[in-house]
């Protein structure tokens, strides 16, 4: 068993450099956020990376993160693959409507590593942090499963620690059982603090509330179950213009088909992202502290060999 960390990265834009918020160095020595997840990863015991990119980027990513990170992995055993999310990666009979210009979503970007995803793996976007116990635990788990059939984890994080000061956000606020299982995922919109408290529009929702950031350790057989629910969703959309097979529904879906169970960890890790272009001075300075902290070192890799 090979635990396999899958990076979704087809968003990112052809044009690489200034405004690919991919790509902002928030590391002292220009590191980006995808390079804390694939050492997190790593040290949590992951040894193979794939990423999900575009075919029209392909070269533009090998040639700034890509060929890096695969000499980085190459030195610590670590293999690295790439597979493409196009929008004609269709089942038969499908075609790609004329009018659509949007890609398919997130369950689509994970279906298109079924080829080369055969193991437990772990999913992340490209763009977000989620701390070193948020991997240790995802890994931990599924190393202990086995890849057991359905059996699935997902990091839980304070809603508190995954705000930005500049504007609002949407998150996936969980439902859970006394297990710690998971029992639902509603995505809720326009999450911004407002006068001492978090609010979406009228609703008030506490800071320890638990929400999902698109972290999720899942069992191998998942691919057949996200291969299996695209073509239903495919003939039910209700705008074929705009809908989209997201990972979250389909795994809430699987749930309530008895398919899968998903044990919530909750980890006080706290979340980084760059939603906003003034969010940037505050990661750059949480990186800094971490390594004030020594939580990394300036050679980021150097505690993995």
């Amino acid at each position: 068993m090979k635990l396999t960390l899958v990076i979704m990265a087809a968003g990112m834009g052809s044009r690489f450099g200034g405004g690919i918020k991919q790509l902002e160095p928030v590391g002292p020595n220009g590191e980006i956020i995808m390079d804390y997840s694939i050492h997190d990863a790593v040290k949590a015991g992951v040894e193979r990376v794939v990423f999900i990119i575009r075919r029209a980027i392909e070269e533009a990513f090998r040639e700034r993160i890509g060929a890096r990170i695969e000499t980085i992995c190459a030195d610590l055993g670590v293999e690295v693959a790439y597979v493409f999310q196009e929008n004609d990666d269709l089942p038969e009979g499908f075609a790609y409507p004329a009018g659509r210009t949007k890609p398919w979503g997130t369950a689509h970007a994970v279906l298109s590593a079924r080829k080369v995803v055969k193991d437990p793996f772990i999913v992340i976007n490209a763009d977000d942090y989620y701390g070193q116990d948020s991997f240790e635990k995802v890994c931990t788990f599924l190393k202990q499963q086995k890849d057991a059939p359905g059996v699935c984890c997902m990091a839980g994080f304070r809603l508190e620690n995954t705000l930005s000061e500049h504007g609002s956000v949407s998150r996936g606020v969980c439902t859970q059982d006394e297990e710690n299982h998971l029992v639902n995922v509603v995505e809720t919109t326009d999450i911004c603090k407002l006068n001492g408290g978090i609010r979406s529009g009228e609703q008030e929702l506490a800071g320890s509330t638990i929400v999902s950031m698109n972290m999720w350790g899942l069992s191998s057989d998942m691919m057949v179950h996200l291969q299996d629910g695209f073509a239903p969703f495919l003939t039910g959309m209700s705008d074929e213009n705009k809908s989209e097979y997201q990972l979250p529904t389909e795994i809430n879906r699987k749930m309530h088909e008895g398919k899968a169970q998903v044990t919530v960890l909750e980890t006080a890790a706290r979340w980084y992202g760059m939603t906003y272009k003034d969010d940037v001075p505050m990661v750059k300075a949480a990186f800094e502290r971490m390594y004030g902290q020594g939580v990394y070192q300036n050679d980021l890799f150097a505690d993995l060999k």
